[in-house]
């Protein structure tokens, strides 16, 4: 056969065969970043993307959700959700003043299931607010306004407004928790707060009506906090309380089970993190 026609022949193949082969080796169905949107379809997309707006089972008491959100200045991002069942679920409060650390690092420390950023932190990486990190408490608690996440002696896990119920140290004992501002739902409506109009990368930590702690991250800075309530109270996430954490450079979200993994990444290096176990 002419080189000419072996070479024309070798083209043609290639055509037919490289499709072929780059299906073939299409990621795996496990995530890591942003997921890119679904296709009209309902199929994930070339990407390889989850689908959106449905619950993904990433572990036993995990579960995961992507959703696109969009604000009524038409802002919009895609919002990674984590789901726990407390059954399976243990928390603690990860802090490191003197050597903050990255969240890839946080979560290669901890060995953790799932790693967020937790509370304000002031220029010399002390708590803002009270935290608690197993049983040794730093700062000085918010006192008519935020929230708190903790975790009591007794393993009993709560999310709550420190206006509605203040901390109360000589009658608590607490092992781990964590303070921030504003509180964004309480009794499953949103709350009313002052807050600049600014559109920033968020985190928040929430509670359903059925008992069950939600991570949730949008990590491109789309949202004002007010915008943010909004979208968090009109969702079908069913939300019983919901706590704004330290936004910013610091909104970072880890996590790591066989089937599912999410790396969302904080800018800024962290002295507090939540660490699921």
């Amino acid at each position: 056969m002419p080189a000419k026609h072996i070479r024309l022949f070798c083209l043609m193949l290639c055509l037919l065969v490289g499709p072929l082969l780059a299906c073939n080796a299409l990621p795996s169905a496990t995530f890591q970043g942003t997921p890119s949107a679904a296709s009209p379809s309902g199929n994930p997309s070339s990407q390889g993307a989850p689908l959106l707006n449905q619950w993904i089972k990433a572990a036993p008491g995990i579960e995961l959700r992507y959703e696109n959100w969009k604000s009524p200045g038409d802002n919009e991002d895609t919002v990674t959700i984590a789901r726990f069942d407390l059954r399976y679920a243990h928390l603690s409060i990860g802090y490191q003043p003197t050597h903050p650390l990255s969240l890839s690092e946080w979560m290669q420390q901890s060995h953790a299931l799932a790693v967020i950023n937790g509370g304000y932190f002031d220029t010399h990486n002390r708590p803002e607010g009270l935290l608690v990190s197993n049983g040794r408490s730093f700062g000085t608690s918010y006192t008519g306004f935020g929230g708190m996440l903790s975790v009591d002696a007794q393993g009993r896990l709560a999310l709550r407004s420190l206006r509605d119920q203040p901390y109360s140290p000589g009658d608590e004992q607490l092992e781990q928790a964590t303070q921030s501002s504003p509180m964004l739902m309480i009794g499953g409506k949103r709350t009313q707060f002052s807050a600049n109009a600014a559109s920033e990368r968020r985190s928040v930590v929430a509670m359903d009506k059925q008992g069950r702690l939600l991570l949730i991250v949008s990590p491109k800075p789309a949202f004002s906090l007010d915008e943010l309530a909004d979208l968090l109270a009109s969702s079908d996430l069913d939300l019983e309380t919901a706590l704004n954490l330290d936004g910013g450079t610091s909104t970072g979200l880890y996590v790591n089970t066989e089937s599912q993994k999410v790396n969302i990444s904080s800018i800024a290096m962290l002295p507090i993190v939540i660490i699921i176990k």
